[in-house]
């Protein structure tokens, strides 16, 4: 199958589900995805040449909700999202949070035929109770080890289900070790591969010899880390965790604060001054179009035989 491109000529389309699972398997390999959460962060993560991206949910509820991660977005929230970053290049798969599923194991099931419809390469489902929170919050609460398998059984059943055929990944997040430890939390995710789990997230994780522990653990399931400024796993680079055995690191706060801290001097600025000329770096408004996709609409336009943009804009 293929598909065409504003200039006529047809790539071999790779589901992004399937690019995802090529990527894991690369070997000696660690995939990092930045967070996005919107579509300017996406663009910029693709035009920054990231072979995928993660949507964070904490990051998601914040600019869609203006809410603090605790539960507040729905399954509503994170497809609309999750499809409009998806849907603006298919050759970057993405990964998104899905929470602890929103429900019960059909809620569980819907999820995961709204994430595929969506275009969503991969997701991650959590063992926390429903009104949950930031893994890097204190105070979580935990469902037991056999309700987190029923979520992830659900999503393993649902994903085979689907008529079309898919081979979404499935990401099995446990927050067990800020109460429970390590033995429950590698017992946990074992657990969960042992379900249909493709990809093991263990949040939290706070050392090195932690992260080959779960690695050696669970393998051959591949391990997923977390990297988040200032939260409770040191702030590893890629090629260390790499080097740990690790195959996936999201980084869900690489764009959302970095964009509020660049915001709120910008607002402070215009607050102080009545002007806002000097926070733009001389960027015109053709310049900002140009990097969410003006020339590639244009050009869509034109093949079309459209005279909208005969004489560019």
């Amino acid at each position: 199958m293929s598909s065409p491109t504003t200039n006529g000529h047809h790539t071999q389309y790779i589901k992004p589900s399937t690019r995802l699972r090529q990527l894991l398997a690369q070997p000696n390999f660690c995939l990092g995805a930045p967070g996005v959460y919107d579509g300017i962060s996406a663009r910029l993560a693709i035009e920054a040449g990231f072979e995928c991206l993660y949507q964070s949910g904490a990051a998601t509820t914040a600019s869609r909700l203006g809410l603090a991660d605790l539960g507040f977005a729905g399954l509503s929230d994170f497809v609309a999202n999750g499809s409009m970053i998806a849907g603006l290049d298919h050759t970057v798969p993405l990964i998104a949070d899905a929470d602890t599923g929103f429900g019960g194991p059909n809620a569980m099931a819907r999820t995961v035929q709204e994430y595929d419809k969506a275009g969503i390469a991969g997701f991650h489902i959590e063992d926390q109770i429903q009104t949950k929170r930031c893994g890097h919050l204190n105070g979580k609460i935990l469902v037991s080890e056999e309700e987190f398998v029923v979520r992830i059984r659900a999503a393993a059943a649902a994903r085979a289900a689907i008529p079309a055929g898919s081979d979404i990944v499935i990401i099995a997040r446990t927050d067990a070790l800020q109460s429970f430890g390590m033995d429950e939390s590698i017992k946990r995710l074992i657990a969960a591969r042992d379900a249909g789990a493709d990809v093991a997230f263990l949040e939290g994780i706070e050392s090195q010899a932690d992260i080959e522990r779960t690695v050696k653990a669970i393998a051959p399931m591949p391990l997923l880390i977390n990297l988040l400024p200032n939260g409770t796993t040191p702030h590893f680079s890629l090629d260390e965790v790499r080097e740990m055995g690790v195959k996936l690191a999201i980084y869900p706060f690489v764009t959302c604060i970095p964009a509020l801290h660049a915001m709120r001097e910008s607002l402070a600025t215009l607050k102080a001054t009545g002007k806002d000329d000097k926070q733009s770096r001389g960027m015109t408004p053709r310049g900002f179009f140009n990097v969410v996709g003006l020339e590639k609409s244009m050009a869509i336009d034109r093949l079309a035989g459209g005279t909208s943009f005969k004489k560019d804009a």
